[in-house]
């Protein structure tokens, strides 16, 4: 089985050219992904903190560690020290979007390309070869935010995630429904029941990352 990451990272590639359909918070939002995957696997609890306005740290669950290699690696991270969800985010996305664009060319879903831009400068992209999972993965999603299905776990933090980086509207056809009640829909699920605590946690560090780098310098830039 694929991971939440995976799939995210599938929408959010071209299938055709291989290259990403959105270039910001790409990286912290594959890093929510497997936040969000460990919290469904139980690997990581929150672990609540005195003060007002402290936000829990994200803590290693007793247990077995997972036996996939992105997730370990990644509990690995959050066992390093203590960290809020939005502290993760960074260090588990870093060479996050590489790896896993790995993985899915050993599994035959991706082909990795090489060239460059301008005849200049170095690129990889990762054009699809089959696309069979990943239209499984967006019909599960179109069902949520077109149909109005109730989600999956899995599925529900995908559609969480997208709504974070603004793509929950752009990775579905939603012809006959309009883009903002996509986005409604998109809205009621991140901030419904994600299946815990903690994963709510990893979609909810991403709107904060969005949020700071976005609309705090835009209200700043307009007040100057």
């Amino acid at each position: 089985m694929t991971l939440i990451a995976e799939d995210l990272l599938l929408l959010l590639l071209d299938d055709e050219d291989g290259t990403l359909v959105q270039q910001s918070f790409v990286d912290q939002a594959l890093a929510g992904a497997v936040l969000a995957e460990l919290a469904l696997e139980e690997h990581v609890v929150l672990r609540e903190r005195r003060g007002w306005g402290a936000k829990p740290h994200v803590v290693p669950a007793d247990g077995a560690a997972p036996d996939d290699e992105v997730l370990a690696h990644a509990l690995g991270v959050v066992a390093e020290r203590p960290r809020d969800a939005g502290g993760l985010l960074r260090p588990l996305g870093k060479g996050l979007r590489q790896r896993l664009a790995e993985r899915l060319v050993e599994r035959g879903v991706l082909r990795r390309e090489e060239g460059k831009v301008l005849g200049l400068f170095p690129r990889t992209t990762w054009p699809a070869v089959d696309s069979t999972h990943e239209a499984e993965v967006r019909r599960d999603v179109t069902a949520t935010l077109v149909d109005g299905v109730p989600p999956g776990p899995r599925t529900a933090a995908v559609v969480g995630l997208l709504h974070a980086i603004g793509r929950a509207h752009k990775t579905v056809d939603h012809e006959g429904v309009p883009a903002h009640e996509v986005k409604k829909r998109a809205k009621a699920v991140a901030e419904g029941d994600l299946a815990s605590e903690a994963v709510s946690a990893a979609v909810q560090a991403m709107y904060t990352a969005v949020f700071t780098a976005t609309v705090i310098p835009a209200v700043v830039a307009g007040s100057g």
